[in-house]
């Protein structure tokens, strides 16, 4: 991640972010390249199984499960100090 500090640009506009995949976990970085602003496994281009989400100072901001690409169960979004504030229910 040394020689990637920012947001990806492709040809069609879409911004992406920097990432890398380590022991089959995605992760992706923040513009800044240190901190990592999501991860999670990737089946194809979707994702699955469980996920999380971080603010850019590294705290968790949510997390929750993916079945073929789909929200499903018990997904957590955190207050600005990691601590758990709402729990919300995707089942189908």
């Amino acid at each position: 991640m040394e020689n990637k500090k920012c947001d990806i640009k492709t040809e069609n506009g879409v911004i992406e972010k920097p990432l890398e995949v380590i022991d089959g976990y995605t992760i992706k970085y923040h513009a800044n390249g240190k901190t990592i602003w999501s991860k999670g496994k990737l089946s194809g281009d979707q994702p699955e199984g469980y996920w999380e989400w971080y603010r850019a100072d590294g705290t968790i901001k949510r997390s929750g499960y993916f079945e073929k690409g789909e929200p499903v169960g018990e997904w957590i979004t955190y207050d600005g100090k990691g601590e758990k504030y709402k729990v919300t229910n995707r089942d189908k």
